[in-house]
């Protein structure tokens, strides 16, 4: 099974990348595991709010494919446990899906036509935190719940 990460947005600040990098590489040691950074559109200052997520959505929803398991982080999303996030992962391994896409959306969030295609809406927390640091505290929680799931170390229940 591949984990794809995709985030919609410029390119990690280098006190991010670091973590982003570090995390990532030890989640391939049970996945196969990679980064997408989805550029927002061009002319977005120029879009409103609506329009701006209409053309985000338009990008994504012609990079996903029919077969990915698209998670997508939502602030009304369900909340999840570090041991839930683990089941979820080995239930999708069960089921041999191909690849899980977590998708951190822009700034205003994730249009309408996404979240209708996504099969899970995930809320990190009720906290708002950058998008930039979303990205980190996503690879840290999906490296997490690997761990949980060969019963290593790393997480304390």
């Amino acid at each position: 099974m591949k984990i794809s990460l995709w985030s919609v947005g410029k390119q990690n600040d280098a006190y991010i990348s670091t973590g982003v990098e570090d995390f990532t590489g030890r989640i391939s040691r049970y996945f196969s595991v990679e980064w997408q950074l989805i550029p927002t559109p061009k002319l977005s200052g120029k879009m409103s709010e609506s329009e701006l997520k209409k053309a985000e959505a338009s990008i994504l929803l012609n990079q996903i494919h029919k077969d990915d398991y698209l998670v997508a982080l939502d602030e009304r999303g369900k909340m999840l446990s570090s041991p839930d996030l683990a089941q979820f992962i080995q239930i999708r391994a069960n089921e041999s899906t191909k690849n899980i896409v977590f998708l951190i959306g822009g700034a205003y969030g994730i249009d309408e036509t996404v979240l209708k295609r996504a099969q899970l809406k995930w809320s990190l927390s009720s906290l708002t935190f950058p998008h930039q640091l979303v990205r980190l505290i996503l690879t840290e929680q999906v490296y997490r719940a690997c761990t949980i799931l060969r019963n290593e170390k790393y997480h304390h229940q």
